[in-house]
């Protein structure tokens, strides 16, 4: 069934109440079910569970996906399921809504960890307790919520802004709800079937585990062990590897990463992100790995490590303590450009938003909108919390934790209005530009500058991130105050899942440990050349005690990229570039000024230009055989859309109709089998 929307003159010529009393009269759907018990229970479970796909793409790449069509197409399938299994009632149109506004809410929850506190964690060489991660994180997605309603009524009600991303969910919703049913188990079938094998490739990949089965079912040793990588036969067999070794400029391969790796999850997130992300992301790879990781070897740059036959080894760990200036400033400028390039966006993000005839107010929605006195008094009250919280974790001064409030206020417009047209986010980018305030607020002070940073920058994300979920509430006529009591439950599910899970998979911190608050060091990752060393209290490492020895957070399977840029750019705020080798300070400017180029570019070509500033840098803090993986798959999908045309053929159903049904699964099955796969490693085989 078409979804009802008021035309483009309507928009521009109405006046809020106008469109208030249409929407009211012809959208709402009254008392349909939506915030039910079942809907909450099914959107905090499927939130929690998708949540740690976050976790895995997010400490792979820096990215997080949405997660709001996987759980809408699931709860769909599990309640028909239940319904023909004579065990339940159907989801109810705007249940299904309520649910992937959870759910959603949940998978946002993981952003902090793989960024902000992460970095926190690798400057300090501490752990930061459970508890505290879990109050802090909350606490910023619940100021996020009470910032964003406010600005709900003008960038949804009064402008109808289109939010893609929401928008596409909604679509999704009537189509399920109200199309062919049939389409929407072929879509769920899908998920659940790529989601199957691509688990099953994790689980091959697993060597401990499959030794463990190979042994128990008296089968030679490595005969169903899929590898870790598919060059490892070369580098296995002694008289190939003696009279052929892959080299460049005098450095294995392997060494510089270059190698390909089965990975399915990341071959899947690159058919989400696309061919031009794909590519970008290749040539950045190309242009690091084979050209600067090598000739920085040679010069000497790039400090390897002694391994235990006395040879001198490099890895991701030696090439990206070199490369992430070039990566980090050319992800800045980038982004800071591409977000001060468009001024019309900035301006109107506060046109409008005091006075004028738009902003009217109506009382038709009274009983539906969340009411104003929530946000008068919850906005003062959190953010205080917030500020007390900063204070006392981070030792961030009163004052400046103050200044962060009215500057997420201007942040958060600025957020909303840019995810409102292009569903992007620019949290980055605001993250930098409070690091450049506190680089001048607080010189020197490192950890101020990253938890402030953490402040603007997560809570305006939240605050898009919810508006964005409520978009296809207000096209299906649901209740968005039910909408937000539903984001609040998938704020809390995405933390008591996610965080528990963070600590035992990132950190390798055992539940008993957990449960103990015993908390063992991480190896504070120094930048600037240094050795990484362990800060830890006195009583933290004893010899007697092998299990508080310092834990790795950067490591070539998950490099978290993003907290490096995060670290990066306080690192350079508070300590400065002439602390730098001189040719990694060259690349920073270097870096910097390709940033730029490259969007320059695409503003000229007017989009058309593939290489992006963001991708291209991204590349230098993510290992090579990641970058090839999800090109690989961003290549697969895009030659299947230009092969396979034909909208009745069955391949163009599967990899073209419904490439995301696939992707999403894929990265559903793997992702989760992965974190599976290393809790099982770490703490039961």
């Amino acid at each position: 069934m078409a979804i009802k929307q008021l035309s483009e003159e309507q928009v521009r010529d109405w006046t809020l109440e106008q469109k208030d009393r249409w929407w009211f009269e012809n959208v709402w759907k009254g008392d349909m079910p939506q915030l039910t018990v079942r809907s909450a229970v099914t959107g905090m479970m499927l939130g929690g569970i998708l949540s740690l796909t976050n976790l895995y793409i997010g400490a792979k790449t820096g990215w997080t996906l949405g997660v709001g069509i996987t759980s809408v197409i699931l709860a769909f399938a599990m309640f028909k399921v239940l319904k023909r299994l004579g065990l339940g009632n159907e989801f109810t149109l705007l249940e299904n809504n309520c649910m992937q506004s959870i759910a959603t809410a949940a998978g946002y929850m993981t952003a902090p960890m793989i960024s902000s506190l992460a970095a926190y964690m690798m400057i300090t060489g501490e752990v930061i307790p459970m508890t505290t991660t879990m109050a802090w994180i909350i606490s910023l997605a619940v100021l996020g919520v009470l910032f964003a309603f406010p600005l709900k009524r003008r960038f949804i009600n009064d402008e109808q802004h289109p939010f893609p991303e929401g928008r596409a969910a909604g679509v999704v919703m009537d189509a399920l709800h109200t199309g062919d049913a049939r389409e929407g188990m072929f879509k769920a079938k899908l998920m659940l079937i790529c989601g199957a094998l691509s688990a099953l490739v994790k689980l091959l990949s697993s060597q401990v585990i499959m030794a463990k089965i190979e042994a128990a079912m008296w089968i030679k040793k490595g005969y169903l062990t899929i590898p870790e990588f598919l060059d490892e036969w070369i580098y296995n067999h002694e008289w190939i590897y003696n009279r052929w070794t892959p080299k460049l400029a005098g450095t294995e391969l392997r060494q510089l990463t270059v190698r390909l790796e089965p990975d399915v999850v990341m071959f899947a997130a690159g058919g989400l992100m696309g061919i031009r992300t794909g590519v970008s992301l290749m040539v950045g790879a190309v242009i690091n790995y084979c050209v600067l990781a090598p000739w920085m070897i040679n010069r000497g740059d790039i400090q390897g490590k002694m391994d235990a036959a006395g040879a001198i080894t490099y890895g991701f760990r030696e090439i990206t303590m070199w490369a992430l200036w070039c990566g980090v400033a050319m992800m800045t400028t980038a982004s800071l450009w591409a977000f001060f390039s468009k001024p019309k966006v900035i301006f109107s993000a506060f046109a409008g938003l005091f006075g004028g005839r738009k902003a009217q107010r109506s009382d038709v929605l009274k009983g539906i909108e969340l009411p104003m006195w929530v946000f008068f008094l919850g906005i003062p009250l959190v953010g205080a919390v917030v500020v007390a919280l900063a204070h006392t974790f981070f030792d961030v001064e009163i004052w400046l934790g103050v200044i962060a409030v009215p500057l997420i206020f201007v942040f958060t417009l600025i957020a909303v209005n840019s995810t409102a047209l292009t569903s992007i986010t620019p949290t980055g980018a605001l993250g930098k530009l409070t690091q450049l305030t506190y680089g001048a607020l607080a010189p020197g002070n490192i950890t101020t500058n990253i938890a402030t940073a953490s402040i603007t920058g997560e809570v305006a994300g939240h605050a898009s991130n919810l508006l964005m979920d409520i978009k296809p509430g207000y096209m299906l006529g649901g209740k968005p105050r039910q909408q937000a009591m539903g984001h609040v439950l998938g704020i809390l599910a995405g933390a008591l899942v996610s965080v528990p899970i963070f600590y035992m998979v990132f950190l390798q911190i055992g539940p008993s440990d957990l449960m103990a608050g015993k908390y063992p060091p991480v190896a504070s990752q120094k930048s600037f050349g240094e050795e990484a060393t362990a800060v830890a209290p006195e009583d933290a490492a004893t010899e007697a005690d092998p299990g508080t020895q310092p834990r790795e957070l950067i490591t070539e399977q998950y490099p978290m990229p993003s907290a490096v840029v995060w670290k990066g750019v306080a690192e350079v705020l508070t300590e400065g570039l002439d602390k730098l080798a001189y040719s990694a300070q060259w690349a920073a400017l270097i870096g910097a000024l390709v940033g730029i180029l490259l969007e320059i570019l695409r503003f000229v070509t007017k989009g058309r230009s593939w290489l992006s500033g963001v991708g291209v840098g991204l590349a230098m803090v993510i290992p090579f055989h990641t970058c090839l993986a999800m090109f690989l798959g961003s290549l697969f999908f895009y030659v299947a859309g230009l092969t396979w045309k034909d909208t009745t053929a069955r391949l163009n159903k599967i990899f073209v109709a419904n490439q995301e049904p696939v992707c999403a699964g894929l990265i559903a099955g793997g992702a989760l089998t992965g974190i599976l796969v290393i809790l099982l490693e770490n703490f039961v085989i």
